[in-house]
């Protein structure tokens, strides 16, 4: 499938400018005022919630397993969201949304209900979806937006030979393991490399960072401004446009 139109392109110079401008400031006083580690990788113990998920991630595999079977098409992150053409040169790595920016994608989110509900449990969530990576795909070295979220990786399928897929952050090389979370900080540099035959699957999921004081303040206003802009509209559009397409696929 070719990507799909930007929504609002005309919005996108003008985000990017201010975003770079003002992303190393708003950056700095959040590390400052974080309530928890500023470390590349962090324990994932700090949030009570990922033992929750590790309890049932057969239940999350499954569920991903069975909507595989049955064919429901995953797109390409790019396709989704044009922003993320650099660090997605082709269409090897996939995303089935089921939270975005703190919106809810309910077809998504009906079609996986035990998933769905134990995500809606994660306190300050603001994206979750399955990241799914094709043999041979690599994302390139890359940053994250803001410092205000941590990312959160649950293994559901991840190739048996683990050193040939592997996440590289900050210079530290890490592996998946099925039923295991991964924490860490994506404002360090980090890459992907899947060199193996098999699809790697993990559940992704992004969260606020505990904060306080000034940090929390200018946490709120920048993901507030990013949930507002083109960046996430497009994306949002697009998840819809998608699901829709697939819906009248499979009517014919």
């Amino acid at each position: 499938m070719k990507d799909l139109p930007s929504s609002q392109p005309n919005k996108r110079p003008f985000l990017i400018r201010i975003g770079k401008a003002l992303r190393p400031v708003f950056n700095k006083l959040i590390a400052r005022d974080s309530l928890i580690p500023n470390t590349p990788v962090l324990d994932p113990d700090i949030f009570p919630w990922t033992q929750i998920l590790q309890r049932y991630w057969q239940d999350i595999a499954r569920e991903f397993h069975t909507l595989n079977a049955a064919g429901t098409a995953i797109p390409p992150l790019r396709a989704l969201s044009p922003d993320h053409t650099r660090i997605a040169p082709d269409t090897r790595w996939k995303s089935f949304f089921l939270y975005g920016y703190g919106v809810k994608v309910p077809e998504n989110c009906a079609r996986m209900p035990k998933t769905a509900e134990l995500i809606s449990r994660i306190p300050d969530l603001n994206s979750a979806f399955f990241s799914v990576l094709e043999p041979g795909a690599v994302i390139p070295p890359h940053y994250g937006v803001t410092k205000g979220l941590i990312t959160c990786h649950l293994g559901i399928s991840v190739p048996r030979n683990a050193d040939d897929c592997w996440i590289r952050v900050a210079g530290q090389k890490l592996v998946w393991h099925n039923g295991q979370c991964l924490l860490f900080d994506d404002t360090y540099q980090h890459d992907v490399h899947n060199n193996t035959s098999d699809t790697r699957i993990v559940l992704l999921m992004q969260i606020r960072r505990p904060t306080k004081g000034m940090g929390r303040i200018v946490q709120n206003l920048f993901l507030n401004g990013i949930r507002r802009s083109a960046f996430v509209k497009d994306a949002q559009h697009n998840i819809a446009q998608w699901n829709q397409l697939q819906g009248t696929m499979k009517a014919a």
